[in-house]
This record gives structure tokens, C-alpha cells and sequence, in this order.
């Protein structure tokens, strides 16, 4: 995390310490974009693809249901023999046996007869229907029907779920319960998803506290709290995150890590905290541009100003700030749309979003985006904002409701304004809606 100097950023002062320029926001994502490609393929149980994206549509082999079936308890017959048949002049039929799920009836129905049967039963040949049980009465083998029913009445047709030969799900859908059952119901066991892709959380920087140091014998260093987190965020958005370090403040040691990970074919992308700005210790950005391409340095983000993005051995590789916030930050803007892309799902956010009237004045600089930590105040269901500066303070993320964005064209918002706030959790979110 060495380096860092996210908090030396000011109002006044919208290029950030230690960058001549600084790339947009949408020019970096525009980057992203266009360089990061979905990972490849992967044939795995249906029962365990759950949240995961097909890399190929699916077409229905079988119709469902593969027959004609019974939609209620009842008796199966011939709809024509119960015209104008009503409650003094009931059609009489003869009973001939009984259909049942699994089993149905070894017969055939003809004129006068019926089939007492039960729910996903199959119809037996020759009936075109199915009587409830409520319009009859049974008197020995004698069924009498007291309504009249018209042909396919209370019969779940053979293929109307689904049609064989017909597209059930296209290529990129997430599974959710239901397909996972849908795909179960067509008799697959096997189908073939976009691999998970592991993304590598480099740790870098002399301070950051490893393992298996005790706080006695390291009373300088800090705790890492930024890899867990990273962690946790990447899972969130369908990748699998591998942890690295913490690795010391040393170019050549980070540039070899870099290099083995580039050629591993389980990773598919890489995460670097800290080191990131553009200090004496801050080598990361310079490891990139010798190893492959480093595409951007600098944002005009705040609190992410040293965020940076390159491609090494092919692969994105995320530069994020050491300070906890604006790690997060970096990760919400770039790091969320990395891994989604790479699993293959939708670049939208993954968090709720929320109108609420700003209870005061909310100053900004033209010429950055600025990333708002704001928290509801419930006695107006207004909301205020926790720190527009402190980058290091992530106990601040964690009493916020959400954040909200300035664009960069807007110098703030005054107070009353109705603004979008995105809510880091639905567990947050005040039961009263304003309109």
C-alpha cells in the first residue's frame, strides 16, 4: 500500500497529487470494455450451476409433458357424451378402471365409458377429457355426470411447458432455481457453462502485516484489510479470488509474481492494492509497462485518483489505491466490470438504487466524478453525506447506507435535491419510499 496519496486530493485540486492528467471515468471503463473478453468454457453437473452463465442456448429435446395428463382429480371420458347433461339429467358412463401418475390405463375408452384418474395422470386413449370429481357421483360402476365439459378440459397437453425442438434458454443466461428445474425436466445432466474466473488479489507494501506476524513483533504495521474485501466483492460478481502476499516493496519481486501469473491458465485476471500512485515506493505501474502495457494511470475519480489499468500476458490487470475507500471505490467503478466481463454476466450494478432528497449542500470540484458515502437519516428519510475525504476510514462504508456519484460536470447539489443513492445492501433500505 506504500505510496498512497489519495488523501492529499483537494477540492481545489481536481488532477490529484502526482498526476499530470488523469484519465475519465468513461475513457477507463471504455478500456475495460474493450479489451477484457469472457473466459472460456467449462461441461459441469446441472445440479451444481447454479448462478452460472450458459456459453451455449439450449434446445429442447423432449416436449414437456411427454404426454397428455390429467390437470385435476376427476374421471377421464369422451366430452361429447356430456352435452347438456346438468344436475336432473346427468350422463351416465360406465367405470372401467383408473389412471394413475407413473402408472396410467392399460386400456382404451370408448363410447359410455370413463377412467376414474388422478392429477398428472395420463389420458388414456380415447378420452378427450377430464370431469371434476365435485359434477359426479359414483354408484357402484356407474359414473353420472352432472355438467357438460368440452374437449381438453382440465388436460395439460402433451409439450405445453415446452415444445421439443424449441429454444428454452439463450447463451448468456444466468441459471437461476427455476432453470436449474427446467433443465433437470429435459433430462439434462450435463451443461456446458463459462468457466469461473479466478482473478488474483496481489497485497503489496512494506507496512501490511503477513500471517504469521504477530502484533508484538510488528507494532508499525497494519492489518490487511483490503485483500479480504476484494475478495469478497469478486465472489460476489461470479469470480473466484486467489490471494497473494503481502509482497515487500520491491519491483523485481512483484514483476516475477506478475510473470507466473500471466502464464497460469487458472487465472484469468489480476488485482494489485497498493503501490499504485506515483511515489518512490509505488512500483506497480512501471512493472506493468515493462511487462506488458499499462493503458491508464491516474482517474479523474475521487476517492481512486491512483487507480490504474494495463494487460499483461493478455490478461486485465487493476491497479486499486491502498486506502481502503478508495480501493473500494476503484473496485465499484473497475474492478466490478472486470470480472463480470470476464464471467460473462451484465456489466449493471449489483446494488439497489434508491430516490432520496439531500438534507444539505454537497460541494464538488468540475472535473472529477466524486464517490459520496451518504447514510439516511431516519428521522426524515433524507440523507446526509459521512466524509467526502478521510479515504483510509472504511468503518465509514459500513454505517453508510450507500454512496451516491457526482458526475464531473456538476459542481455538487443543493440541498433538497433528489438524488440516486446506491444502497451497498437491501438490508438498509427504510420502508418509507417518497414518490
Amino acid at each position: 500500500m506504500a505510496g498512497n496519496h489519495e488523501s492529499s486530493d483537494t477540492p481545489n485540486d481536481p488532477r490529484g497529487c502526482g498526476f499530470r492528467s488523469r484519465t475519465t471515468v468513461e475513457a477507463m471503463l471504455a478500456l475495460i470494455d474493450s479489451t477484457t473478453r469472457p473466459v472460456d468454457a467449462e461441461l459441469i453437473s446441472g445440479n451444481s450451476a447454479l448462478g452460472r452463465v450458459l456459453a451455449e442456448s439450449v434446445i429442447s429435446q423432449v416436449n414437456i409433458p411427454s404426454f397428455d395428463r390429467a390437470a385435476m382429480d376427476g374421471f377421464a371420458l369422451k366430452a361429447e357424451e356430456t352435452f347438456g347433461a346438468d344436475l336432473y339429467t346427468p350422463a351416465q358412463f360406465t367405470l372401467i378402471g383408473r389412471s394413475r401418475p407413473g402408472t396410467g390405463y392399460n386400456g382404451q375408452v370408448s363410447a359410455g365409458q370413463a377412467v376414474a384418474i388422478a392429477t398428472g395422470a395420463p389420458i388414456p386413449p380415447g378420452a378427450n377429457c377430464v370431469v371434476p370429481v365435485e359434477f359426479t357421483e359414483v354408484k357402484d360402476t356407474l359414473l353420472f355426470v352432472r355438467s357438460s365439459v368440452t374437449p381438453g378440459r382440465h388436460v395439460g397437453k402433451t409439450g405445453e411447458d415446452v415444445w421439443k425442438g424449441s429454444p428454452v434458454m439463450d447463451q448468456g443466461r444466468v441459471l437461476r432455481p427455476q432453470e436449474i428445474g427446467l433443465l433437470a425436466g429435459l433430462g439434462i445432466q450435463k451443461i456446458k457453462v463459462l468457466k469461473k474466473p479466478g482473478i488474483a488479489v496481489i497485497a503489496t507494501g512494506d507496512e501490511i502485516r503477513s500471517d504469521n506476524e504477530r502484533d508484538h513483533d510488528s507494532q508499525y504495521k497494519i492489518n490487511n484489510m483490503n485483500s479480504p474485501m476484494l475478495s469478497a466483492l469478486i465472489c460476489r460478481d461470479g469470480g473466484e479470488p486467489i490471494q497473494i502476499g503481502p509482497l515487500a516493496d520491491d519491483p523485481a519481486i512483484l514483476a516475477s509474481t506478475l510473470h507466473e501469473l500471466s502464464a497460469c491458465n487458472d487465472i484469468h485476471g489480476i488485482m494489485i492494492n497498493g503501490g499504485s500512485s506515483a511515489g518512490p515506493e509505488d512500483h506497480a505501474p512501471g512493472v506493468i509497462a515493462n511487462l506488458g502495457r499499462l493503458l491508464a494511470h491516474g482517474v479523474a475519480l475521487r476517492p481512486a485518483s491512483p487507480t490504474g489499468f494495463g494487460l499483461v500476458g493478455g490478461k486485465p490487470v487493476l491497479l486499486t489505491p491502498g486506502n481502503p475507500v478508495s480501493c473500494l471505490c476503484a473496485y465499484d467503478f473497475f474492478g466490478r466490470l472486470i470480472v463480470r466481463k470476464l464471467a460473462g454476466l451484465s456489466s449493471t450494478s449489483p446494488y439497489p438504487v434508491i430516490r432520496r432528497k439531500l438534507a444539505h449542500k454537497l460541494s464538488s470540484s468540475l472535473g472529477r466524478v466524486d464517490y459520496v458515502r451518504v447514510q439516511i437519516i431516519n428521522e426524515t428519510n433524507e440523507i446526509e453525506v459521512i466524509a467526502t475525504s478521510g479515504a483510509s476510514i472504511l468503518s465509514g462504508t459500513t454505517r453508510a447506507t450507500g454512496f451516491l456519484i457526482v458526475p464531473a460536470d456538476l459542481e455538487g447539489y443543493p440541498a433538497e435535491t433528489l438524488v440516486n443513492v446506491h444502497c451497498y445492501d437491501t438490508f438498509q433500505m427504510p420502508s418509507i419510499e417518497l414518490p
